[in-house]
């Protein structure tokens, strides 16, 4: 391992790692298709491919406005898991025990069915079942781990409490004195993903046109910067982007991550780390973490407290926030000491799309003829698969179980306007922040951990 550099790369890790293609041309002109889907992510590209699959005499035509996998979709932690943003007694909650349990099942067949589809269609992104271990470094967190792992048992899903010996057959970090493992977690390289995807679709008959974009939504039609793009039915797949588009300004609200990753690591680096069966790992703190072991043996780590900036704004110069950074890194250090000296190469960031109740939905308005899916809260490499095939479902009327799971149709409230928005939001990145050191430093749970969950929906 090298000394540290002052300044890593700020550009995603997983872009590196792929070679560069030459973009498609934008929009040329008017047109007509039978399905426009706005964005060329994970949500539009999986839709694409199922559509094809259902009926490949369709003409799908993805409009994005930069590149395919420009936004979350090339850029994200690379965690493709059974995670959902609202838990199964919150939708038990909201929408009944067996629809919660019929969420709970679908997200579960969903990892397996994104392996499967990479493995017959070839896609190379280093699908690795590994799993996901929660380290636990304090009693409040290890409470939570707990309460987790019962919660887990009421929707059948997998997931065991470990002591710390047995986190440590997993991943060796500090202070470590419990956690949980569940397996229901793959390590894939995201932006793989998206490309295997990409060219499966094109190859299929799918048209897409980067560099266009949508400036409205209409019934039937999309109006972009090059055209006008006239279907039967229009597809909006714009996750965080969304809070950009006329009508869905507030629908909602673009939160940054940022992730960091190192140098290639030793051998004898990883032994002290452990995670040598591609595991994914987080622990139990309020602000979110997460970390994978790449295909290329380094640390790939990324964590929620950027700052969200006043009116939903998106910039390229929010992606690069030197505090995030060195936040990071500091971090990953405190996990794993043996860290302390390694070069990081990459740092980088971008908004994801947070619904004001974190309920991530899919739908369809037939009179309009305008689809969605989005709100994932940064759980959409999984989300993005299962939206997927319930929108090709929708839109070609199959009655299949997918079309009533219970987040299909479902509609987030509003979030306030500005001031508001800005204000609610930043003190509550701020206090979930204080209420992981009051917990690191007092050993009891923070009482405004409580609080931020209620002021936000979760």
């Amino acid at each position: 391992m090298g000394a540290p550099v002052t300044v890593p790369r700020g550009v995603p890790l997983w872009s590196d790692q792929v070679p560069a293609r030459v973009p498609s041309d934008p929009l040329d002109g008017d047109t007509e298709t039978d399905v426009v889907v706005v964005g060329a992510g994970l949500t539009g590209l999986w839709t694409a491919y199922y559509l094809l699959e259902a009926d490949p005499s369709l003409d799908v035509l993805l409009v994005e406005a930069h590149e395919a996998g420009f936004g979350a979709s090339g850029r994200n932690g690379g965690w493709c898991s059974a995670l959902l943003p609202v838990s199964g007694d919150e939708l038990a909650h909201r929408h009944g025990r067996d629809s919660a349990r019929a969420m709970r099942a679908a997200m579960r067949d969903t990892v397996v069915e994104v392996g499967g589809v990479a493995a017959a269609e070839q896609i190379d992104c280093g699908f690795a079942f590994g799993g996901t271990v929660t380290l636990a470094r304090n009693r409040p967190q290890l409470e939570r781990v707990a309460e987790g792992v019962a919660a887990d048992a009421r929707w059948e899903d997998e997931s065991h409490l470990l002591d710390a010996e047995a986190v440590a057959e997993h991943v060796r970090a500090t202070d470590v004195i419990g956690g949980s493992y569940t397996p229901d977690c793959a390590r894939i390289q995201p932006l793989q993903l998206v490309r295997g995807l990409l060219e499966v679709v094109l190859s299929r008959g799918a048209r897409l046109v980067e560099g266009t974009r949508a400036l409205r939504l209409s019934p039937r039609a999309v109006v972009t910067d090059h055209g006008i793009v006239r279907a039967r039915w229009v597809v909006r797949a714009t996750e965080a982007w969304s809070a950009q588009l006329p009508g869905y300004r507030r629908d909602v609200a673009p939160v940054y991550s940022h992730m960091v990753a190192t140098e290639p690591l030793p051998p004898e680096v990883w032994a002290e780390i452990g995670l040598d069966r591609a595991q994914t790992f987080t622990d139990a703190r309020n602000l979110i973490v997460y970390g994978q072991r790449t295909t290329d043996d380094r640390l790939a780590f990324g964590g929620r407290g950027a700052p969200y900036h006043l009116g939903s704004s998106i910039e390229p110069a929010y992606d690069q926030v030197r505090s995030a950074a060195v936040h990071l890194e500091r971090a990953l250090v405190d996990l794993f000491p043996v860290l302390e000296h390694a070069e990081v190469t990459h740092h980088w960031g971008g908004p994801l799309g947070v619904p004001r109740d974190w309920h991530p939905s899919v739908g369809l308005d037939v009179e309009t003829g305008i689809a969605w899916a989005g709100g994932y809260v940064g759980d959409g490499v999984s989300l993005t698969n299962l939206a997927g095939r319930t929108l090709a479902d929708l839109l070609t009327g199959a009655d299949s179980e997918l079309v009533r799971l219970p987040w299909v149709g479902h509609r987030s409230p509003a979030w306030e306007p500005e001031p508001v928005r800005w204000a609610g939001i930043t003190a509550a990145r701020r206090a979930t922040a204080w209420a992981d050191r009051t917990e690191s430093r007092t050993g009891h749970p923070s009482r405004l951990s409580d609080l931020v969950n209620h002021v936000l929906g979760r």
